[in-house]
């Protein structure tokens, strides 16, 4: 069980009060834009960097607490840390890297190195044992450096960006492995990624970070059908709009009205529309969808056999289409068009 509350500043950030807890056998992500302080979350958690205020309690036992004066000591802690560039020791081998966390806890060498090629066997690189990290791909250097950190068979393992510096060949297959190892690992999990499909793939619980503040947390449908900022709704890749419902949509800033929802809500509220709900048409369309919008298009993303196309409107929108829809329609940066979206596709909650 891992229960921490991380109140520190570090230059312009203040992590304030930033809260994860995390039972046996849970994989933890922390999502944020760049300077939110995912990876001073990881080096708090490790010991790397002292609170001012909080605690850190793993199993029972706190590893940092200022209030009450404890403190454990960075390589005293139950912690293995996958770090974001590796840091593999280039003049080991690759077993040698692995025993490395072992040997560091007290324990002889011969039982380290067998420790150390069980967990290569497991991770399926036990033929790399020889080799010095400078003649690995970029995912047997991932594997080695994931089992370093489970070598010393930690109750908390960190992983910051782990699957970053891979090619998008190499990514999904290291990804598939990653996952398959976290959902057997005993302790908790907390793994730190910019990448969306990374965060929904690997883990049960999202912690969303901005500005140095949890802002939502959540499971990735919990976070797709209610997101609480702009930075969520990007995240997620829906359209997020805030507003005022009025019982038949939400009025924004700008006057415009997104009309839907069940009209259970007042007051200050946010819609949210999945960007597979709007159409796109040359011409304004027929039919009865109640969110017609006018616009431009602002510019054009390939996503495999999906395209993701935005729109500046009244209500600028995301829509995902085809990428035969796209070439269909003559579609791309500057022309005009109009997007539909039913009413019964939006979804209104309280902000």
């Amino acid at each position: 069980m891992l229960d921490a509350v991380l109140d520190v500043r570090l230059g312009r950030l203040h992590l304030d009060a930033v809260t994860i807890q995390a039972s046996a056998g849970t994989t933890i992500a922390i999502v944020g834009p760049n300077g939110a302080g995912k990876t001073t979350v990881l080096r708090v958690l490790a010991g790397l960097v002292p609170l001012e205020r909080g605690h850190v309690t793993l199993d029972g036992t706190v590893l940092d607490g200022p209030g009450v004066g404890a403190w454990l000591e960075p390589e005293a802690r139950p912690v293995g840390f996958v770090f974001q560039d590796l840091l593999l020791f280039p003049h080991l081998s690759v077993l040698e890297n692995v025993a490395f966390g072992p040997r560091s806890r007290g324990v002889r060498r011969p039982e380290a190195r067998r420790r150390a090629g069980g967990w290569l066997e497991r991770l399926g690189i036990d033929g790399f044992g020889v080799e010095r990290p400078g003649a690995l791909s970029g995912g047997q250097a991932q594997r080695v450096a994931l089992a370093r950190a489970l070598a010393t068979d930690p109750r908390l393992l960190l992983l910051d960006e782990p699957l970053s510096a891979l090619d998008a060949g190499t990514r999904p297959s290291v990804r598939r492995d990653l996952a398959r190892h976290l959902d057997t690992f005993a302790g908790v999990a907390v793994v730190v990624t910019h990448d969306p499909l990374e965060a929904m793939a690997l883990a049960d619980r999202i912690v969303v970070l901005e500005d140095g503040r949890v802002t939502q947390v959540g499971d990735s449908a919990e976070l797709r059908e209610r997101p609480r900022s702009a930075y969520v709704a990007e995240f997620v890749g829906v359209n997020l709009y805030r507003g005022t419902a009025d019982g038949d949509g939400v009025v924004l800033a700008n006057g415009a009205r997104v009309v839907g929802g069940d009209g259970s809500v007042r007051g200050d509220a946010l819609a949210v529309v999945h960007p597979r709900a709007v159409a796109l048409h040359r011409s304004r369309p027929d039919g009865t969808p109640r969110n017609v919008w006018a616009g431009k298009i602002r510019h054009v993303d390939p996503e495999g056999e999906r395209v993701r196309v935005h729109v500046d409107a009244a209500v600028p929108v995301t829509a995902e289409v085809t990428a035969s829809s796209l070439a269909e329609l003559g579609l791309d940066e500057g022309t005009p068009v109009w997007a539909s979206v039913k009413a019964t596709e939006v979804a209104v909650f309280e902000a």
